[in-house]
């Protein structure tokens, strides 16, 4: 046996690496004793051949149903209490109705040669150290973020058999005070007589008189819920008996004996209800066809994710990139292959891992109709609720999310943002040739003209998405818009409850006219007058791309800096027509910009601050950064404002963060080229230590450029992608000299130059007409709070993904989504 000093330290079984299994699945699991992996039981072969690792545990659950007694009750709840390992359980394994046994052995390769655990006597002392090491050890996900997983809160002792009194109280949706003193946060309502008082020590830690601990005193009546923390999914609950939060299972019902409809309901970060919180309690509704009895679907490509605590934004895009067949072939076509070239760790391999979670969703294995026996029984004890279990992505999750300050913690984030953060992540881990993501790619063609010579300069990008701006001044409801806002106000300044919602309804021409208008040019430096002057853009497709993903632009920020959400209705079409949106080029009578670039004025007091900024990040301003980061910003897109405006203070740090917002990278962590080398390189130097990146060059490769030629831009350039492109645009006669060869063929990176050129830009450009097949809607406030859904149309249907919900969709809200994805329709 492989099995000795070294091997491990300490061990920490992993979940499956090859496939969303755990302990509980036909087969069980085969933990390598070497590598502490996991493997399901069709993949534990191909490891062993890959890596001549011949021991694993084998581990294994059964689950039978409990043997009632006489009186109909069952007994004992476990035949045995040890859990192997602490990896993710489905939600019914506690339940009442069952009792499992635990299995552990340990099974030799090839000969599949079996040794019954725990066997102290026929094994040497340290295997059997390691194997109880194993079987103890906890998911490496809990040592990771322990937050998450034990802070389960306690059913109360109180809450099924709560006394509530039937006084007629009715708690208002707004305008709560404490009834003894005037404090209108922390308010805390009690479940038994309806009273809202101020709280003071309980597990927030938020500040009040305590009028709600003095209440319990002279009344007794034990729990009490926080006002503003309730939705949908619960709230927060407190105890003044048990001294401490607790779960309530009957808060619904609690809540509604005084008017309070949870569904209804949405909480927010202060303790206070939002002044428009009717809105969300119609977006959270109609998005998620609450009210309405919808079909749970099954089998292949119908398998929900698991919510792993804010991971929805993860979980929507993932299933809408799985319902592309590009995606489908590139991963899943190539499971085999991929497996087995995998390296030795496949839970660090980007495209395992994707693979992985395509063939869980898509392959039906993980979600299976209940058998006809199953039904019968759930309808005769009344509870027939079918079960939807989905897989977890936590190890997914793990991997695309490590390094990346927001999207590696629990909190949520923007499906936007992910979406082009896994973008980049294909990119950068393609199968050879094959890329998926050339599916989404596109060259927009900007046309910057200036106002005072008329003259023009055309550039082109690459992009991913289509951004459109909310058209709000082109409503067709604005006097209903008008009667609502004055009834609202009124009844806040009254105190009764918020009128019916009226949502501003935008028609899609407007939003897309408001994306083809031109826009002005923030300090524009005109070439022709060799002086800054006004200008205006205009953004045009260069090329149409096979998938086109479309972002409504919801999410803005008032006057005081804190982000909003437009709660707009949009007749988004079935069928789309961009073709009108074609970039033409330069066009007869338009005279170009001269090819001269701005000057760059560096004054002499500030030259060794900027060069020390540029030297050592580590003199960023945290206090800026924070103020930023408390904005709801991302916190490396903040950190980048702060080091890119010199420590200028946070004012300025935002406005270069309204600026930047909508690059792709803007959320990327802070990358300084020369970080490390020579400060030179920062104001132009051109020495083989100014390699620029290689995921740039191969953005401008992509693009149909020379190697070379776009070192030469990006070294020129300082590494700024777009300063690189106009500079390439701007040289059209560049050839490569003898010097410059010389200097690449000497680089350490020589070799990639050998590589054939691509011929042309990797677009997939046809014509401008597009099919709706998916979206993705956000309820919410905004992108870093809510929740995500999405739909996908498949097999003529609409079909509705929520976590591991998958149900046929009855009423798709197709006029409420924030990412919309288009294939187009061949011409």
């Amino acid at each position: 046996m492989s099995c000795g000093p070294g091997t491990f330290s300490p061990p920490a079984a992993s979940p499956p690496a090859l496939a969303p299994r755990h302990q509980n699945s036909e087969g069980g699991l085969y933990v390598c004793m070497n590598t502490f992996l996991a493997f399901g039981r069709e993949h534990v072969e191909r490891h062993f051949r890959k890596t001549g690792q011949s021991v694993y545990m084998h581990l294994k659950r059964h689950m039978r149903e409990k043997v009632r007694g006489a009186s109909g009750g069952a007994l004992p709840k476990r035949r045995n209490s040890k859990l192997f390992l602490d990896l993710d359980m489905d939600d019914d394994l506690n339940s009442d109705d069952y009792e499992y046994e635990d299995e552990a052995k340990l099974v030799i390769f090839p000969d599949h040669y079996e040794i019954a655990l725990p066997n102290i006597e026929e094994l040497p002392a340290l295997v059997t150290i390691a194997c109880d090491a194993v079987l103890s050890s906890k998911s490496p996900y809990r040592k990771q973020d322990p937050d998450t997983w034990e802070n389960e809160l306690p059913v109360s002792k109180y809450a099924n058999n709560l006394v509530q009194l039937d006084n007629g109280v009715r708690i208002p949706p707004s305008g709560w005070k404490c009834a003894r003193c005037d404090l209108r946060e922390n308010l805390w309502l009690n479940l038994t007589d309806g009273s809202v008082l101020c709280g003071k020590w309980f597990f927030d830690s938020s500040g009040g008189n305590g009028h709600a601990l003095e209440h319990y005193r002279d009344m007794g009546y034990p729990l009490a819920v926080k006002l503003g923390t309730i939705t949908p999914d619960g709230a927060d609950v407190y105890s003044f008996q048990e001294e401490g939060p607790v779960s309530d299972p009957h808060l619904a019902k609690h809540l509604a004996h005084f008017g309070i409809d949870m569904l209804h309901t949405q909480g927010t970060e202060n303790g206070f209800r939002d002044n428009d919180i009717k809105l969300r309690v119609s977006e959270w509704e109609v998005i998620q066809e609450s009210g309405t009895k919808l079909k749970p679907m099954y089998g292949p490509g119908y398998t929900g994710l698991k919510n792993l605590g804010n991971s929805c934004y993860l979980s929507s895009v993932m299933q809408a990139i799985f319902s592309i067949p590009e995606f489908q072939r590139a991963y899943v076509g190539n499971l085999p292959r991929i497996f087995d070239y995998s390296p030795l760790d496949p839970t660090q391999d980007f495209n395992t891992q994707m693979t992985k979670l395509g063939h869980g969703l898509l392959s039906g294995q993980y979600s299976k109709p209940p058998v006809k026996s199953e039904l019968i029984e759930q309808v005769m004890k009344e509870e027939h609720k079918p079960q939807q279990n989905g897989i977890s992505p936590r190890m997914f999750k793990a991997f695309v999310s490590k390094s990346h300050p927001e999207f590696s913690s629990n909190r949520q984030q923007d499906a936007q943002e992910f979406f082009l953060h896994l973008v980049n992540l294909v990119e950068r881990n393609r199968i050879g040739s094959e890329n998926p993501s050339d599916v989404f790619r596109f060259l927009v063609e900007e046309r910057i003209q200036c106002c005072q010579t008329r003259k023009v300069r055309y550039t082109e990008r690459v992009d991913y998405l289509m951004q459109l701006p909310v058209a709000m001044e082109a409503a067709t409801n604005k006097d209903e818009l008008i009667a609502y806002e004055l009834m609202r106000r009124e009844a806040e300044t009254n105190r009764r409850p918020l009128p019916e919602l009226v949502r501003a309804k935008i028609p899609f021409s407007a939003c897309l006219q408001a994306f083809a208008e031109p826009d002005n040019v923030d300090d524009f430096w005109s070439s022709a007058l060799q002086a800054k002057s006004a200008g205006v853009k205009t953004s045009r497709f260069a090329s149409f791309p096979e998938y086109l993903v479309v972002q409504i632009k919801k999410f803005t920020f008032g006057l005081d800096w804190v982000p909003r959400k437009f709660d707009v209705s949009i007749d988004m079409p079935d069928l789309l027509d961009i073709s009108h949106l074609r970039a033409r080029g330069l066009q007869p009578g338009e005279e170009e910009l001269p090819d001269i670039s701005p000057p760059i004025v560096i004054p002499d007091d500030s030259k060794d601050r900027l060069m020390n900024q540029l030297i050592d990040p580590s003199d960023i301003d945290e206090s800026s950064v924070m103020q930023l980061a408390e904005m709801g910003f991302p916190l490396e897109a903040c950190r980048k404002a702060v080091y890119f405006t010199g420590n200028t203070g946070a004012e300025v740090a935002f406005n270069w963060i309204i600026v930047h917002m909508e690059e792709p990278d803007f959320a990327e962590p802070l990358a300084i080229p020369g970080y490390g080398g020579a400060g030179a390189s920062a104001f132009g130097a051109t020495g083989l230590d100014n390699q620029p990146p290689e995921e740039i060059v191969a953005i401008i490769t992509a693009m149909g450029f020379q190697r070379s030629q776009a070192v030469q831009a990006l070294q020129a350039t300082n590494h700024n992608l777009e300063r690189a492109l106009d500079w390439i645009f701007s040289h059209p006669e560049f050839e490569e000299d003898s010097d410059f060869v010389i200097e690449m063929e000497n680089n350490a990176n020589a070799n990639i130059m050998s590589e054939a050129k691509p011929e042309g830009p990797r677009v997939k450009d046809g014509s401008g007409m597009y099919e709706l097949f998916a979206f993705i809607s956000h309820m919410g406030t905004s992108t870093m709070s809510g929740h995500y859904v999405c739909h996908i149309k498949k097999e003529g249907r609409w079909v509705i993904y929520n976590d591991h919900k998958v149900c046929a969709s009855e009423r798709p809200p197709k006029d409420l989504g924030y990412m919309y994805f288009y294939r187009r329709i061949p011409s």
